[in-house]
């Protein structure tokens, strides 16, 4: 990057710290810390959740998943506005009327204890995990600048954005991410037209898509019912209905952030505000990485876009075997790079253009064998290699092709994003652990200085932890499904203790706690022998956990009849 870029990015991050640390000074209680004393406005709820969740990862792994496989993605969030509808009919109210500081604390007032404490477990769990793929995704970004191990950066990173949560609490999350997403918003509109830009005069943006689609990348919607496919319509719209309905109603990093609102009607504009947004940017988002995908028909991308591991290959024993490899790639691209244009010169004159198609895709296919060996030879080189560079497409698109102070800018959009997402996830792991934990079984009596030194202590905590599932998180391959998987792994059965809590009033805690812990262990068989795509787990969690615990209740209710016509 020239100086220019390390200027905007250097700035723009200090910038976010120091306002963020700013605008949350005084804080003295838990309420200031974790609630933000229930002073935000709508606009800035919504901002906050919509940040919380389009961490790096989002802009990091979705152009490079849009990019390999296509748009079809984009479905995972069809379920997410009739999630918000739901939330904000049922959830909101209650949480806002018993002034809750967690989500979990309504679990104990409509159960009992040991369900309360479960739940949160399970969340801790979820949410401390993932926090070390959000913290490890921009880790890449300086990794690649730097050419160093991506061990360096991650630590580097998870200190900044544990420094400014520990000190700044929820005010300081919440300001940051609402000028977060402003600048977000900002430059991946800027990226956007600077792609179409770069393409050849005589392909715009109508054409970069019609080439897209010909080589199967615009697969926007799949109308096949197959428990097997990750992503189908009834996938996004069932499947995504039950995770994003656990996630934004229970998973505390999302609840933490509504609660912060100074009405009912506060929160649930915020809610609104997510549902309309947050599927035409995950849109934008997929198609910035197809349209990087039709500029690299037409100029030759890397054989392997992340650069540590060719690096790596280049300096070892097997350097002359993939230096073949990465010859035979160039010539297969110029071969294929001809087709292209004859395509492309179909599509204007509509004469031909199946068949041109169809030549198209057979020196695509040979195209990606070459790929595939020039990998094979890296994962010879070394077999602890990173041979999943979905992460790095967008990335390398970036550092290579974008005008100076650009770079720095979405550079730093990336960084931004998951300081944003990683800030509301410690904070929640910190109040789940001070609220539900500590305050509760370890030490009812403090005092508020008390209970807040315990909160900057847990998030200290958290963020160190969470540092080392960084560390760990290279292995994961793309992070925007990784993040997801891990969450659909709990998220199900959390949501059905919530749903039978609010809505089968005569589940008693006993029932729904032992219904709870047999839904983890079918839900990670399941996981386990591939029986489903791993959004039908958050149907299959939730379902599990209302039908179970039906049956316990009614059995015991049989027991205590039975006992009761002895007497």
């Amino acid at each position: 990057m020239s100086l220019v870029d390390w200027l905007v990015l250097g700035f723009t991050i200090l910038f976010i710290v120091v306002y963020g640390i700013w605008k949350s000074r005084g804080n003295k209680n838990m309420d200031g810390y974790f609630l933000a004393d229930r002073s935000m406005p709508w606009y800035s709820i919504g901002l906050s959740v919509m940040a919380t969740q389009a961490s790096a990862i989002t802009f990091l792994s979705a152009p490079g998943l849009a990019y390999s496989s296509g748009m079809q993605f984009v479905q995972f969030y069809l379920g997410l506005p009739l999630a918000m509808i739901v939330l904000c009919i049922t959830f909101i109210p209650i949480f806002h009327h018993l002034k809750v500081f967690t989500a979990y604390e309504f679990l104990e007032q409509r159960f009992d204890l040991k369900t309360r404490a479960l739940t949160a477990f399970l969340f801790l769990i979820q949410r401390g995990l993932s926090t070390g793929i959000t913290i490890y995704a921009p880790s890449i970004i300086l990794a690649t600048i730097l050419n160093i191990n991506t061990s360096y950066t991650t630590l580097f990173i998870g200190s900044v954005v544990v420094l400014y949560t520990v000190f700044g609490g929820t005010k300081a999350v919440s300001y940051t991410q609402m000028l977060q997403m402003s600048i977000i918003f900002a430059g991946l509109f800027m990226a956007g037209i600077v792609v179409v830009s770069l393409l050849p005069p005589t392909v715009g943006f109508g054409q970069a898509l019609s080439i897209a689609g010909k080589m199967g990348k615009m697969n926007v919607i799949n109308w096949d019912f197959d428990l097997n496919n990750r992503y189908t319509i009834w996938t996004g719209l069932i499947g995504g209905f039950f995770l994003q309905l656990s996630y934004f109603g229970t998973d505390q990093s999302q609840v933490g952030r509504y609660l912060t609102g100074s009405t009912v009607g506060q929160s649930r504009m915020g809610l609104l505000m997510n549902a309309v947004l947050k599927i035409p940017m995950q849109f934008l988002i997929l198609l910035i990485g197809i349209l990087i995908f039709s500029f690299y028909q037409y100029q030759k991308p890397p054989v392997f876009f992340n650069q540590y591991e060719i690096n790596k290959v280049k300096r070892g024993i097997y350097k002359d075997e993939f230096a073949q490899k990465e010859a035979a790639f160039d010539q297969a691209f110029e071969a294929k790079k001809e087709k292209v244009i004859a395509l492309e010169n179909s599509l204007n004159t509509r004469q031909n253009v199946a068949s041109k198609q169809d030549e198209l895709n057979n020196a695509n296919v040979a195209f990606l064998d070459t790929r595939t060996a020039a990998i094979a030879v890296i994962k010879k080189n070394d077999k602890n290699a990173d041979l999943d560079d979905t992460n790095y497409v967008f990335l390398n698109f970036v550092i290579h092709y974008l005008p100076q102070g650009l770079i720095g800018l979405l550079i730093a959009i990336v960084c931004m994003a998951s300081m944003g997402s990683t800030a509301s996830s410690l904070n929640s792991l910190a109040s789940t652990t001070s609220v539900d934990i500590y305050k509760r079984l370890i030490n009812k009596t403090g005092s508020d200085l008390r209970y807040l030194n315990i909160s900057k202590i847990t998030t200290l905590f958290w963020g160190i932890l969470s540092i080392g599932m960084a560390l760990y998180a290279s292995k994961l391959g793309n992070l925007l499904e990784a993040v997801n998987i891990l969450g659909s792994l709990f998220y199900g059965t959390i949501l059905g203790i919530f749903l039978v809590a609010f809505y089968i009033r005569k589940v008693k805690g006993n029932a729904v706690f032992t219904a709870a812990i047999i839904t983890e262990i079918i839900v990670f068989s399941a996981f386990y022998y591939e029986v489903m795509a791993y959004l039908w787990l958050n149907v299959l969690g939730c379902a599990m956990v209302v039908i179970i615990s039906l049956l316990i209740q009614l059995l015991n209710s049989d027991k205590e009849v039975q006992a009761n016509l002895k007497l």
